[in-house]
């Protein structure tokens, strides 16, 4: 393992520590009794305290040294005296183990009394400090230099998504993000839970991957020896439970659709679903405005969001536009009545990529999402989506070419969808028997039959209603984040790139050209030292990992970094 120079005298210290009789990693409970929250929210001086985090700044002063205890709570100033903590003769404790053996990043415990600085700072005197944890790796701190700018701020997108514990250390306004979306959940939780309605599970690893369009994950149960699927949504499932009698059920499900990857998109996502008995979608609209605006006031104290250059208003009511009147404003087209011949020439008239594969709802919904979708910027309820769309969903009682459906928009976005519910299990079985023609077709998103809830169906289901919201999208517009990977802990990212493996040679011409780049190639061999055979072996493996490009501009050759 290719060790920095820092990460060797960590090793080092870490040693000494143990020769010192001090276990840097110790197993037994350290009796933390304050957060630094609770120190500076009730402080009294001469109060003693424990606390216990790790050491984020240090200012040493030789006998005496401030520093900085950075918690779950937040920071707290810590002043070290070397007399207070070795009493007696022996000053191992402060001279060496503190000063010499303890590094920043470090986790360490204190015990101590409050009292205020003479600049009136709230202070621990620290009278014993135990380690909790000795860090190997340093933190990317950020410096501000004396005119107020700041270096190595830990920024670059993919190292904080790759490496989120540091993220979470060093970038404390990250966290901030992570209670929001904590609180979101809970505020949705306590408004279904008022209402009376219940939380449940269903199953992830499904035999059909049913409750929408998309394209699976497929994985496989050795002891059935049968295919299983990852769970693209949970709708099939919770519509057993009301056919089983249940009024409400609801469900915070982990989701997985094996499709591409961009802002508002990650393969493993959070939904809500939730169905409610003897209602319709109307009543849902009403429902789903009153959900939102209880949750943005729950998270942000307020109706009000800003995304981006846009500011939100969850305060209910929404707007309400239906699907064939927002693509006749947008494009002057009307769908009404279209055949899909005519819905693919439309399509291709106004510069949409569509394919044979396409039935009419694939087309109506590439037009809506290419020309309309960005334009609502409020929340919305775009209403009565043509039938070919949602095979799930109950026809509209005027208009037997739509279906009774809405999706909320929001900053041109979908974050909510919602049906009354088809509970029709002949006209059920038909829609399904269409996506299958789909997928016959070559549409690899169109829907399976799924015989069981078929039957389910057929014991028959009361009218329902039905609502799914994105809860990853959501919490990006309650807390102004234009990308996905910002509200999840753990985002999915491509494999890590491996350090190339290559000679001390090749490295030593890499750290001359790092220090002065485009350099004669003469000059650089003759500055390696190395003789003619090493040298052609190392340039060969630069070359080869493309790591370096050799110029040629006429007689002069020169060699640069790539």
């Amino acid at each position: 393992m290719q060790l920095s120079e820092q990460e060797i005298i960590r090793r080092e210290k870490l040693n000494t520590l143990r020769e010192l009789g001090i276990n840097p990693y110790p197993a037994n409970l350290f009796p933390v009794n304050h957060t630094s929250k609770q120190v500076k929210e009730h402080f009294e001086e001469g109060k003693k305290v424990i606390v216990a985090g790790r050491l984020m700044s240090v200012r040493d002063q030789g006998k005496a040294s401030f520093a900085e205890l950075q918690d779950s709570e937040g920071r707290l100033q810590l002043y070290f005296n070397r007399d207070v903590i070795c009493p007696n003769e022996d000053k191992t404790m402060y001279n060496t183990v503190f000063r010499k053996l303890t590094d920043l990043g470090d986790f360490i415990g204190v015990e101590g009394e409050l009292f205020t600085t003479q600049v009136g700072a709230k202070c621990v005197r620290v009278e014993n400090f135990t380690f909790l944890s000795k860090t190997l790796r340093p933190l990317p701190l950020p410096k501000t230099d004396a005119e107020g700018n700041t270096y190595d701020e830990f920024v670059d997108p993919e190292l904080r998504y790759r490496m989120r514990y540091v993220d979470l250390v060093v970038n404390p306004h990250v966290k901030e993000v992570f209670i929001k979306r904590t609180k979101l959940f809970h505020a949705m939780r306590t408004f279904f839970n008022n209402a009376g309605y219940m939380e449940v599970e269903t199953p992830i690893l499904q035999s059909i991957p049913g409750g929408a369009s998309a394209r699976p994950f497929i994985t496989h149960h050795n002891s059935l020896d049968i295919p299983l699927y990852m769970r693209i949504a949970n709708e099939l499932y919770l519509k057993r439970l009301i056919v089983g009698g249940f009024e409400g059920v609801y469900e915070f499900s982990k989701n997985f659709r094996n499709e591409g990857m961009d802002r508002t998109h990650n393969p493993e996502f959070t939904a809500m679903e939730i169905y409610v008995a003897y209602k319709d979608y109307n009543w849902m609209m009403e429902f789903t405005e009153k959900l939102l605006e209880y949750c943005a006031l729950q998270v942000n104290g307020t109706t009000e969001a800003v995304f981006g250059e846009h500011k939100v208003n969850f305060k209910a009511p929404y707007a309400r536009v239906s699907m064939t009147d927002a693509i006749k404003q947008f494009t002057g087209f009307d769908i009404s009545g279209k055949t899909e011949a005519e819905l693919y020439e439309a399509a291709k008239s106004m510069g949409i990529e569509v394919d044979g594969s396409m039935g009419k709802g694939k087309l109506i919904d590439e037009i809506f999402g290419a020309k309309c979708e960005g334009n609502f910027i409020q929340p919305t309820f775009i209403t009565d989506y043509p039938k070919e769309m949602s095979p799930l969903c109950k026809t509209h009682r005027d208009n037997p070419d739509l279906t009774e459906r809405f999706e909320l928009m929001v900053c041109g976005k979908e974050i909510a969808n919602a049906y009354s519910e088809l509970n029709d299990p002949i006209d059920q079985r038909e829609r399904f028997e269409a996506q299958l023609a789909l997928s016959e077709r070559g549409d690899d998103e169109a829907m399976f039959i799924d015989q069981d809830f078929l039957r389910a169906l057929e014991y028959g289901m009361p009218p329902t209603s039905g609502l799914g919201i994105g809860m990853d999208r959501l919490i990006m517009f309650l807390t102004n984040n234009p990308s996905i990977q910002e509200v999840l802990f753990f985002p999915q990212m491509k494999p890590e790139a491996k350090p190339l493996a290559i000679s001390e040679e090749a490295k030593a011409i890499v750290a001359m050209l790092k220090t002065e780049n485009n350099q004669a190639l003469a000059t650089l061999k003759e500055k390696s030292g190395l003789s003619g055979k090493k040298w052609d072996a190392s340039m060969k493996e630069l070359s080869k990992h493309a790591l370096i490009k050799v110029m040629v501009e006429g007689d002069n050759k020169t060699v640069v970094l790539n």
